[in-house]
């Protein structure tokens, strides 16, 4: 996948509002989705009259150069979940949100958020292949924290038996964001008052070793610390 080729709105993916926040390069909406630690998945489970809506927050790993149209985005999950026969071969939608921000305006109204939200809608697979699964499973660890794939043992058969790996094609794809400050009316603003943001940003703590772990930090779990602020 080229990061160059623009985002193409579809029926599902256009934005109804606001529509001036939308963004189309794909690069940015890889670089949404890579600074993401938790995504949530949207399916349907059940059939009938007992069919509903779920939710789910999931692992993700974002693999441009995926099998998949657009690129792969693939999810961590348990062969036990009860949602997993519903994402089986099924449409899902999943989003992606990063709170950069309060806004507070002079009115109720205009108090608004800073942020940038993905939202990908594509027909998901289980990823069953033997090489791409193990590719997709070290891309989710080095997801979470980059080079810790390469120091790990790995996994047993029992481990890869119980794990589903999903895929889902990132062609289908919208990206919007809200960025500065309050937008008030003149009158408001002529009538005074306070207004601004509150800046919003994750940051870590430093690494907390286990009762078993050898006292130095190493170098991939303190370099992702740093990545994320910790002092």
């Amino acid at each position: 996948m080229t990061t160059a080729a623009p985002l193409s709105p579809t029926p599902r993916t256009t934005l109804t509002r606001s529509r001036e926040r939308a963004a189309t390069d794909r690069a940015e909406l890889a670089d949404v989705l890579r600074e993401t630690l938790v995504a949530h998945l949207g399916v349907t489970v059940g059939e009938g009259d007992d069919a509903h809506p779920v939710v789910l927050p999931v692992a993700i790993a974002v693999d441009l150069d995926g099998p998949d149209e657009g690129g792969s985005l693939y999810l961590h999950g348990s062969v036990a979940a009860g949602w997993l026969d519903s994402v089986r071969g099924r449409t899902v939608c999943v989003t992606a949100t990063h709170l950069d921000g309060l806004v507070a305006a002079r009115s109720g109204f205009h108090h608004s958020m800073n942020y940038r939200s993905a939202v990908v809608i594509g027909r998901c697979r289980v990823v069953e292949e033997p090489d791409e699964r193990a590719r997709a499973l070290d891309a989710v660890v080095d997801h979470m924290v980059p080079g810790r794939a390469a120091t790990l043992r790995p996994p047993t058969r029992k481990e890869l038996a119980a794990t589903a790996v999903l895929a889902v094609p990132l062609a289908e794809a919208s990206l919007k964001r809200r960025a500065g400050g309050p937008v008030d009316e003149p009158a408001d603003v002529e009538a005074g008052g306070w207004a601004g943001v509150i800046p919003l940003r994750t940051v870590a703590g430093a690494p907390e070793a286990d009762a078993w772990s050898p006292a130095e930090v190493p170098a991939d779990m303190a370099a992702r610390a740093r990545a994320l602020g910790a002092r």
